[in-house]
């Protein structure tokens, strides 16, 4: 299990959101660790009410950067109004909104995000987790031992469980689980029961929702990936939006990683999606610095970024899991995982830059979902892509509105968006 650090900044808010970080960490199997210098994974909470404060957390950055010898986490009001500075400044950090954090840390193991099935309503988003297990065995992963294999409830139990959310006032439903696409494998013959619960929550369900689907594994999407891609097209409750990790471009890394899906299988998933719909988010994971991995598999997991383009990615350089097969194996050096992944990461910026610079000009449909900072509410358009609304709130818009938004410009991760209805009211 990964060791992390943690330290906040500022204001109730903010040690609210690292008691959910750290609740979501140990629920994985996660713990604390004694010193920055100890940790697998250094997360740093930051404010950004004064400019003192500013120059503080930049210092503060690049004493943990030097501090600690695997990631270090950015993320707190000054990573998400002001992330550039830190990349300006050197630091080597992954800056990240608070939600992102613990699936971040938690990359490359199955998410153990809910200690059981139940649901969970928070504001007016519902966590539906859809399954409990997985039916991976990944050389450097330890959940497994606590989650076993897939044990999935009936289609018709899950979509009770997604209409008493929606009753209950959730405007967004988080599907959930260890590995999503293989809901159904125990039950179905090894087919994935995916597409006909995601189908039959739309159909079946009234009200004015939309719904999330969690991470799902390539191997568990490849089989039904045509059908599952349809069921996205036919629906507009669906988020466009698939998390599929692929953790390396390297058949052979895959293999020693025992990852089940080869780079193939995934890239015939996200040819499926980009066959079907127009605008969709592709979101993958990468491992860098595997034991096995040597410079031509990296070449070739940066190429595979390159050609599938994700628009959001997630980098973690390998660390051992105690009691994994690939603990036993000799590790790279820390600086070649750190060169790796400064590599990766720059080009995983590049990549989102653009991503959200088309968007620049376009109309969304974005669902508000969440506090901002001051007067800013967060929200997410068609494909799951983070929109903020800086006056929301001095517009008269509530959390779990869905507003017609024009994207005005972007911070490399998320945009800006102007309402359209409110706009022409203006002139």
């Amino acid at each position: 299990m990964a060791r992390y650090h943690i330290e906040t900044y500022g204001c109730t808010s903010n040690r609210g959101e690292t008691q959910q970080i750290e609740q979501t960490l140990r629920e994985g199997g996660h713990h604390p660790a004694d010193s920055p210098e100890s940790a697998d994974v250094a997360i740093l909470n930051t404010c950004t009410v004064l400019e003192k404060t500013e120059r503080n957390m930049l210092e503060r950055a690049k004493e943990l950067d030097a501090e600690t010898p695997a990631d270090l986490v950015v993320t707190g009001c000054m990573a998400l109004a002001q992330g550039d500075q830190f990349r300006d400044a050197g630091v080597d950090a992954e800056i990240l909104h608070w939600d992102d954090v613990a699936q971040h840390v938690l990359n490359g193991e199955c998410p153990t995000v809910t200690p059981d099935t139940e649901t969970v309503l928070n504001g007016v988003v519902g966590i539906l987790p859809i399954a409990r297990g997985c039916m991976s065995d990944c050389s450097y992963c330890i959940t497994k031992q606590a989650t076993g294999r897939i044990d999935s409830p009936s289609v018709e139990e899950n979509v009770e469980k997604a209409r008493a959310l929606v009753h209950a006032g959730a405007k967004e439903v988080r599907i959930t689980g260890q590995d999503t696409g293989v809901y159904g494998w125990d039950t179905n013959q090894g087919e994935s029961l995916l597409p006909e619960l995601l189908d039959r929550i739309c159909t079946e369900i009234d009200g004015e929702f939309r719904v999330r689907v969690g991470m799902a594994n390539p191997k568990g999407l490849h089989g039904v990936r045509e059908e599952l891609a349809r069921v996205f097209a036919e629906h507009d409750e669906l988020y466009n939006f698939i998390h599929a990790p692929v953790q390396s471009g390297s058949d052979d890394v895959l293999a020693d990683m025992r990852r089940q899906h080869a780079v193939d299988e995934y890239v015939e998933v996200v040819e499926a999606f980009d066959e079907a719909l127009s605008y969709w988010t592709l979101s993958t994971d990468f491992i860098v610095g595997f034991p096995t991995e040597d410079p031509e598999d990296h070449e070739q997991s940066m190429a595979l970024l390159r050609e599938t383009r994700p628009e959001k990615i997630n980098v973690t350089r390998f660390s051992k899991r105690p009691g994994t097969d690939a603990a036993e194996m000799k590790g790279l050096g820390g600086q070649t995982k750190k060169d790796r992944s400064k590599a990766m990461t720059e080009l995983k910026m590049e990549l989102t830059g653009q991503a959200y610079e088309e968007m620049i000009g376009q109309e969304s449909s974005v669902l508000l979902v969440e506090d901002g900072t001051e007067e800013s509410l967060v929200g997410y358009d068609e494909a799951y892509r983070q929109v903020v609304i800086a006056d929301a709130e001095q517009r008269g818009l509530e959390v779990g509105d869905i507003v017609d938004v024009e994207v005005t410009s972007h911070n490399t991760v998320y945009a800006f968006g102007e309402p359209v209805k409110a706009a022409l009211a203006a002139d």
